[in-house]
């Protein structure tokens, strides 16, 4: 089962090579799922306009802890939602040391079909609004 179960997609994003379309598959395929939920808005999928994250919504806002706490349960919500080949173990988001205005997301998830965890790392940029 395992690596199997995961499935296999067009690589995100797509490409070609020697004429057909790049794959991705097992845990690369949730990495760029997992990736494309993130940088998709709501409705911005005609067909599926409730798809995506709504982490955009939040570039204006002030560097906060209500921000960044906002920022996560968006995060969580969507992933719990749009990707169930993961377990969520967790979002944090933090401020880069050297930037005010770029924040880093750490996510930790775990595959069900291996139970093997990852993390990843998603920076998301505020527009010139002040830290707190």
């Amino acid at each position: 089962m395992g690596a199997d179960f995961l499935g296999q997609g067009w690589k995100f994003p797509i490409a070609l090579s020697k004429g057909a379309f790049v794959r991705a598959s097992a845990e690369a395929s949730i990495e760029e799922s997992v990736l494309l939920i993130l940088g998709t808005a709501k409705g911005e999928r005609i067909m599926r306009p409730e798809f995506g994250c709504g982490i955009g919504d939040h570039v204006f806002a002030p560097n906060t802890s209500t921000t960044r706490s906002r920022i996560a349960d968006e995060i969580e919500d969507a992933l719990i939602r749009w990707e169930p080949r993961i377990d969520l173990l967790g979002v944090e988001v933090e401020t880069a040391a050297d930037e005010p205005n770029t924040l880093l997301v750490g996510i930790r998830y775990q595959v069900r079909a291996t139970n093997s965890v990852f993390n990843l790392v998603y920076p998301f940029y505020l527009n010139g609004a002040p830290h707190e």
